[in-house]
C-alpha cells in the first residue's frame, strides 16, 4: 500500500514520474513476500502484449484499483442514540 501512495503522489521511480504513472490497474496477493518478489519479476520479464492480456482478463476496464487509498476515513460509530459502552 505503501508503495502504491509513494507512485500516486509521485515519489515513485523514476520511470513512474516520468511517465506519471499512478493508476493500480492489477493486483495479486501473497502470503510469502518471497513469492510476490518472484511473481513481479516473472511479470516484469513478459513482453508488453502479455501484460496487456493479463489486465485486459482481471480488470477490463482498467478501473483503478487504488482508487481513494490515502483519503482521509471519517469515523463512523454504530450502536443506540445516546448509549455509551463506557458510562456506568
Amino acid at each position: 500500500m505503501v508503495r502504491v501512495l509513494r507512485h500516486k503522489a509521485g515519489q515513485g521511480s523514476a520511470f513512474t514520474r516520468k511517465y506519471r504513472v499512478h493508476r493500480l490497474v492489477y493486483t495479486q496477493a501473497f502470503q510469502n513476500i518471497g513469492d510476490a518478489i518472484a511473481r513481479e519479476t516473472q511479470i516484469k520479464g513478459w513482453a508488453r502484449d502479455k501484460k496487456l492480456t493479463l489486465i485486459r482478463l482481471h480488470n477490463p476496464t482498467w478501473e483503478d484499483l487504488a482508487e481513494g487509498w490515502g483519503e482521509p476515513v471519517p469515523m463512523q460509530f454504530k450502536g443506540k442514540a445516546g448509549s455509551s459502552r463506557w458510562s456506568e
